[in-house]
């Protein structure tokens, strides 16, 4: 989403001197020409008016935030085929345990980061002009969300790993259970999320947006009427999946309000990365003891993602960079949608519960190069071919 957004300035009154009326036998081209010549003041008046208009600087620290958070969900999805490889017990292989257990708690953060860029954009960053740029953006995500889900779905049937008949798992993608394109849920989180924000945002502008009002309502019944409809009628009806939770919603309320604030000052982010190594040894110890996964609504991980936030809240990118740093948060979405498909196919390749620490740790590396490096690279790829609305 582009973060540009300038904010307007009244026009500072001026007296106005009434033109000369042109002769009445005058020309057609000599009367347009006076009226060119009394609209001329009037439009120099407006232009510096409209230079003057105070433009939003892109938020370069925000497009870092995007990318490393593509990154770091890739490096959490091999952390967790580490947990599966020893069956989530320490008993079936120590190293490996405990390299899955790092690099999931390490980047627990980045969901929630997730959220929070969400919110600063759509509050902050780039409010929505009308119901028809929310319609857009809700597009933007929900078009590659079916081609993908159909994508991952053809993939499990070739390959016999389904678990299901692909047909229900298909209908089942449509309300928002995702298999085996477990990585998607998000998506259906963040659609309603934006719905929502959005949606205040047109109201208090005092717009009357009747369709997203419209979307809501379905969002906000489909629990409820499908839960009834299986009640009534006795079938299998998929869960309704479509809805942003409480946290995801504080998520953005709060993120929008962190990455609004000033820059950190230099001096203070070796407190928030203090910090940040404080709350992970906190969520290690409660994925090791309590419960794994750690849910995303952990005061652990919010306290996490807070810190990693503020480190790099208004971070100065060098300008000889942002051109770099810009196509690969554009694939950044791509990269997320794709890898998973990559991941699952070459895995069982790198993962063994056997593994020693070192073996383990050079298992993992490789395994996330294999998955990272090719999934930015294709997402790179059919941006080029300007196929970016259908596929992320």
């Amino acid at each position: 989403m582009s973060t540009e957004n300038a904010s307007a300035h009244p026009a500072t009154p001026r007296e106005t001197v009434p033109a000369p009326r042109p002769p009445a036998d005058a020309a057609p081209a000599t009367a347009a020409v006076t009226a060119v010549q009394t609209e001329a003041p009037a439009a120099a008046a407006a232009t510096p008016a409209k230079q003057d208009r105070p433009r939003r600087e892109h938020r370069y620290d925000i497009d870092l935030l995007r990318i490393i958070c593509a990154f770091c969900i890739i490096l959490g999805h091999v952390g967790g085929e580490c947990m599966l490889a020893v069956d989530k017990s320490e008993q079936n292989g120590k190293a490996v345990y405990w390299t899955g257990l790092f690099l999931d708690s390490v980047t627990s953060w980045a969901v929630p980061l997730y959220f929070a860029i969400a919110g600063w954009a759509v509050l902050v960053g780039a409010p929505p002009r009308d119901g028809r740029t929310l319609r857009k953006r809700s597009l933007r995500m929900i078009v590659p969300v079916g081609i993908w889900s159909a994508v991952y779905l053809a993939w499990g049937w070739v390959r016999d790993t389904n678990g299901h008949p692909t047909p229900k798992l298909a209908l089942d993608a449509v309300f928002g259970t995702v298999q085996p394109a477990y990585h998607l849920w998000y998506f259906y989180a963040h659609v309603p999320l934006i719905l929502i924000l959005g949606f205040v945002m047109l109201l208090k502008a005092g717009r009357r947006p009747w369709g997203v009002v419209a979307a809501l309502v379905v969002l906000g019944a489909g629990p409820t009427a499908t839960g009834d409809l299986a009640s009534v009628t006795g079938w299998d009806v998929p869960h309704f999946g479509w809805g942003a939770g409480t946290y995801s919603m504080v998520y953005a309320v709060v993120g929008a309000l962190l990455l609004s604030l000033p820059p950190t000052p230099r001096g203070h982010r070796r407190w928030w990365v203090l910090g940040a190594v404080v709350s992970l040894a906190l969520i290690l110890w409660s994925q090791h003891t309590i419960h794994f996964v750690i849910p995303n609504a952990s005061i652990f991980v919010g306290a996490l993602a807070a810190c990693v936030l503020m480190s790099l809240n208004g971070l100065r990118i060098p300008e000889r960079i942002r051109p770099r740093l810009t196509l690969v948060m554009d694939a950044g979405l791509g990269a997320f949608m794709v890898h998973v498909l990559l991941l699952k196919t070459i895995s069982p390749s790198f993962m063994d519960g056997g593994r020693g620490w070192l073996g383990s740790a050079v298992a993992a590396a490789a395994l996330t190069v294999a998955t990272a490096v090719p999934s930015f690279a294709v997402s790179m790829l059919w941006g080029k071919l300007k196929l970016r609305r259908y596929l992320g």
